[in-house]
């Protein structure tokens, strides 16, 4: 009897595995970008920090599949008033800070609408329609 608790015992012991949790990947790129990603660059994008003189972005960080673009851009709000700013942009979505000539900075969503222009959205859902400068 005692021979056979031993032998159960051992099967169950050996019998139950750990889980083991997989590794947490570390990585810089984020869900979504926000506006206050285009004022620091940090220790991990400047690794692939690049500036192409033949393309519009003013630089870029990443790795394929992955890259994040920085822009200067210009155009107009619904009522036709003229903006410009700076953005970055990862696949087709990203965000960005929009000046006027006399009001305080505001934060944009923007998106992809054809070459080199962008559909913009603040947080009162105002409209803007922007260019690649």
């Amino acid at each position: 009897m005692i021979k056979k608790l031993l032998f159960l015992f051992l099967f169950l012991l050996i019998g139950c595995k750990k889980v083991v949790q997989p590794p947490k990947i570390n990585t810089f790129y984020k869900e979504a970008i926000t506006a206050n990603d285009r004022k620091i660059i940090t220790p991990e994008e400047a690794k692939t920090y690049h500036v192409d003189t033949d393309y519009q972005y003013e630089y870029q960080t990443g790795k394929s599949g992955h890259y994040e673009y920085n822009y200067d851009v210009k155009g107009i709000n619904a009522k036709g008033d003229s903006v410009f700013g700076n953005i970055n942009v990862e696949g087709k979505s990203g965000a960005g800070i929009l000046r006027f000539d006399t009001i305080p900075d505001i934060e944009i969503k923007t998106e992809w609408i054809g070459q080199g222009k962008l559909k913009a959205i603040d947080n009162q859902a105002n409209e803007y329609f922007l260019i690649v400068d």
